[in-house]
């Protein structure tokens, strides 16, 4: 049976650091004790002006394709995941596509927000799965935030950052590795709460909206505090359910890195080590549909993820979106 294997990562992030100590000296107080006590974000990376959504891609891609030892033109598709795109049309996916030399790839962008790295990555396994004639697809989280954040939000301004996550998804033979078994949900009746709400057909672009914020990213209501773990240790509890292990059988979770306390918790509700959750916002802060795949390739750089492993990846996002996935890596 045919499957899709992770048999590469990649990641990129700017150069340029932000770090706590920015935001006590742009906000006129100390924000800094409360993001490294309660979030564990110490900083995080920002795009330079000159830099965009396509760049951080481009990047994260070519240093996933020299690891697959894989030439572009090798690819059958490119999937880019991200709520933060390089136009609102054409596609990111073709700009990169372009940029790579990809020449024999299809594209396609997908929006769920910050689940849309998960989401991608089920698209793509699937894609393989389905269709002999899809064998190499590179898949890339991506996200450049700081483009849309309004300066003098304490909410928003500390915690989001930019950066760029990618795999290599190559067909097996081996139904026992790669992708094992996934699951999307919605709870729609959260769109309203946050999100950028001007830029599109809805709200376009106007002297109201700009001067509004509109089209800069806003939290409209506040999220339950249990949401995120009791959805996320439910989604992890169904993929066990589903392949037939315990959450203890599970080598290492890759969960939206936006609040370690919310990982935390999951762990605690899964009954796993906390240490099983591998996490990067403490140097990266807050990069959405980058931070999965960014996390993978720290693991992976680190030996933390080998060969053989199971791993979870759990992601969720505005909307609401949650997708998860479970690999053998």
């Amino acid at each position: 049976m045919r499957n899709a294997r992770i048999i590469s990562t990649g990641a990129y992030a700017p150069e340029r650091v932000v770090t706590n100590q920015y935001f006590n000296d742009l906000l006129g107080e100390d924000v800094a004790t409360w993001l490294s006590e309660n979030v564990h974000i110490h900083e995080r990376r920002w795009c330079a002006p000159d830099e965009s959504t396509a760049d951080l891609c481009v990047a994260a891609a070519k240093q996933a394709l020299e690891r697959a030892d894989l030439k572009p033109e090798e690819l059958d598709l490119i999937l880019i995941a991200t709520d933060t795109p390089e136009f609102v049309s054409p596609s990111t996916a073709a700009v990169v596509q372009d940029r790579l030399g990809a020449v024999n790839a299809g594209t396609f962008d997908v929006n769920t927000a910050c689940a849309g790295f998960v989401t991608a990555l089920d698209i793509g396994a699937k894609y393989i799965r389905a269709d002999e004639h899809y064998r190499y697809i590179l898949v890339i989280g991506a996200y450049a935030m700081s483009k849309y954040l309004n300066r003098e939000d304490k909410k928003t301004v500390t915690l989001f950052a930019d950066g760029a996550g990618a795999v290599v998804l190559r067909a097996d033979n081996d139904e026992h590795a790669g992708y094992l078994s996934s699951q999307l949900i919605s709870q729609g009746q959260y769109h309203g709460w946050m999100g950028i709400y001007a830029g599109g057909a809805r709200h376009p672009i106007s002297d109201e909206v700009v001067a509004n914020h509109d089209h800069q990213l806003k939290f409209l209501q506040k999220f339950p505090k249990t949401l995120n773990p009791a959805m996320w240790s439910q989604m992890a509890q169904t993929l066990c359910e589903r392949i037939g292990v315990n959450p203890l059988d599970v080598d290492q979770y890759f969960v939206t890195q936006i609040n370690i306390n919310s990982i935390w918790d999951t762990m605690d509700l899964l009954g796993v080590p906390r240490d099983r959750a591998h996490t990067i916002m403490h140097d990266y802060g807050y990069t959405g549909s980058a931070c999965i795949p960014m996390a993978l390739n720290d693991a992976v750089e680190k030996g933390k993820t080998k060969p053989g492993d199971l791993v979870f990846f759990i992601g969720s996002g505005g909307g609401l979106a949650f997708a998860s996935a479970a690999f053998r890596f």
